[in-house]
């Protein structure tokens, strides 16, 4: 560890590998909400944020848990769920009289087509205004047409490591290869709960 008296200490957040600074000063200083998006290995997280001087506050919230309410079965972890989490945030942040919003990835590495962007696709397809380059998964992929073909290939050569893989799928009366009908229905729903309401 450094030492003397011109030795500075980095940030603990910096240190912990949590926050870029430099990055978060031009988000802040752009004098827009803050688009961000987390995810886990099983769900999906995206917020509004607004920066205070006393600390961020949180405008609104989606998670992908709070699909199932519109009637989503499949697992809250893949592409499909992330997209549908953003269009639900999309129209939160609209309800709010939010239009435009900044992208925070936070330190993950933007990776073309990963569960981030479809996220923001999400947000996107809802009508909040969220710039993005050229980074977006394809349509058949937030449709979950690549996990439905892999179902089908999987069940033709391997039934029961069909059944092993798709347990929670199968576990709700839900096959793999109806997600894209499934994602139809669910996104329709979501839609026609946010025109009642406004």
């Amino acid at each position: 560890m450094g030492k003397g008296p011109r030795y500075r200490v980095t940030l603990k957040r910096r240190r912990q590998n949590k926050t870029d600074y430099r990055k978060r000063k031009t988000m802040v200083t752009s004098k827009t909400s803050r688009f961000t998006v987390r995810g886990s290995l099983k769900n999906m997280t995206a917020q509004v944020v607004d920066a205070f001087i006393e600390g961020d506050r949180t405008l609104t919230n989606a998670h992908s848990r709070e699909l199932a309410a519109y009637g989503w079965k499949a697992p809250c972890g893949n592409i499909p769920a992330a997209y549908l989490t953003g269009l639900l945030l999309g129209f939160k942040a609209q309800t709010l009289n939010i239009h435009k919003a900044t992208p925070d990835i936070g330190l993950r590495r933007a990776s073309r087509g990963s569960r981030v962007f479809a996220v923001i696709k999400g947000a996107r397809d809802s009508g909040l205004a969220v710039p993005c380059g050229d980074v977006m998964p394809d349509e058949s992929r937030i449709r979950g047409e690549h996990i439905s073909s892999h179902a089908r290939q999987l069940a033709e050569e391997e039934s029961e490591d069909y059944k092993q893989r798709f347990s929670k799928y199968l576990s709700k009366n839900l096959t793999p290869e109806q997600l894209p009908t499934h994602l139809n229905e669910v996104k329709a729903n979501i839609i026609q709960a946010f025109k009642e309401d406004g």
